[in-house]
């Protein structure tokens, strides 16, 4: 193994573009004293995230993505003693924010094509919870794992059968695609992240993705403290601090002339991981499942079959609870973080979560077995072809 990276080598790190038009709009807030959570970068920013998704959406950019999902549920009445079916692969973001309304989350397990909800188990849930509480529930959050869309034609059927609206998590799905349609353009409302290790980042944001102008307007008000419009602070109803500022947004402004740019090095990315991993038995990248599915790619994804041997495997590891990866996943971990390169077990899934150990679930196993075998590798703008040789190459060193 000639090659050695100078830097540890991260997941997803941050990428300025190289012409530092982020600094450009950074500096013209300052300049223009525009550094409040309004200005003309935040109308700006807002103008290029719905010309890119198009669709005709109407985009708010808030705070973070987790404030976004918040928004999202109470502009849909989420409430006390309401019912939201979540899919259960994926983090935290995805699911507190029901609690934050004072409602249950009903977890749902994923299907093997896309690691997203399984919309069988869906319905069956569907089903149940009408069965058992004689109401349906009031929404349904849908993921977008990884960037993998999900399987939209069978979910929005069962969105419009049982009348429950989808809220779009496409957090990790900025320019992804399915059926030629963008992630963010499939729920009745949708939210993006522009956390630090995302596709574009405005170091901490995120967006509310919705059907028109009046939703867009009825969030913003509400993302501003639903501060009425009157000579002084009147206030009829709780509103939110949730709105993203004008220096951040200037951030993204400048991010959004390299998003092409930085979707195309991720699937790039990924297609190397896929040759050179192509040649090691047990371990498998996950792909798209057929032409309908274009992921980005946030993060190259594989899984390790329980098989392999990995150096070190008989180590020690700390554990915190019968759901854990397979001791060679957290083996090929530790190997490959002494070696420099960062890498992450996939999602728990949230039904096995300790805080959310009473929540109803609907599950069939799928989510929990990849878990134990699944693996993220270092996918980001900053991650050359030299790099993924070298991680590749720590793999193969790895296995016994």
């Amino acid at each position: 193994m000639s090659y050695k990276p100078n830097n540890r080598i991260y997941l997803c790190l941050a990428h300025m573009s190289e012409a530092g038009l982020e600094q450009q709009y950074v500096n013209e807030a300052f300049t223009t004293h525009w550094v409040a959570p309004l200005g003309p970068n935040v109308a700006g920013f807002e103008q290029d995230l719905e010309e890119f998704v198009g669709c005709r959406k109407h985009i708010a950019v808030l705070s973070s993505c987790t404030a976004a999902l918040h928004l999202a549920l109470r502009m849909l009445g989420v409430g006390n003693g309401d019912e939201v079916l979540c899919q259960s692969f994926s983090f935290c973001a995805s699911t507190h924010p029901i609690t934050y309304c004072g409602a249950c989350p009903v977890f749902i397990d994923s299907e093997p094509d896309t690691w997203n909800i399984d919309p069988m188990l869906l319905e069956t849930a569907i089903n149940d919870r009408i069965r058992i509480t004689g109401k349906k529930p009031k929404a349904i959050i849908v993921v977008d794992l990884y960037g993998m869309p999900a399987k939209w034609d069978e979910l929005k059927a069962i969105s419009e059968k049982y009348g429950i609206p989808i809220i779009e998590d496409a957090a990790n799905a900025m320019g992804s695609c399915y059926g030629g349609k963008p992630c963010g353009s499939f729920g009745q409302l949708a939210t993006f992240s522009f956390n630090g290790n995302k596709i574009i980042t405005t170091s901490g944001g995120g967006a509310l993705v919705c059907h028109d102008e009046a939703t867009k307007q009825r969030a913003i008000f509400m993302a501003t403290q639903a501060r009425e419009n009157a000579p002084y602070y009147q206030h009829e109803t709780i509103g939110f601090n949730y709105r993203l500022s004008n220096v951040c947004a200037g951030i993204g402004r400048g991010q959004m002339t390299v998003l092409g740019e930085h979707v195309n090095h991720h699937k790039h990315v990924h297609e190397l991981y896929k040759k050179l991993l192509g040649e090691v038995e047990g371990i498998l990248v996950k792909d798209n499942p057929s032409d309908r599915y274009d992921s980005n790619f946030w993060l190259t994804t594989v899984t390790i079959a329980p098989s392999i041997q990995v150096k070190g495997q008989e180590g020690p590891f700390k554990t915190y609870s019968d759901c854990e990866p397979n001791g060679n996943v957290e083996a090929l971990r530790v190997f490959l973080d002494k070696a420099g390169v960062e890498a992450r077990p996939l999602w728990k899934p949230m039904h096995k979560q300790p805080v959310y150990k009473d929540a109803p679930a609907y599950v069939n196993g799928v989510s929990e077995s990849l878990f134990k075998v699944g693996m993220c590798l270092p996918s980001g703008p900053y991650v050359s072809d030299e790099d993924v040789y070298y991680i590749v190459d720590c793999i193969k060193e790895a296995i016994a």
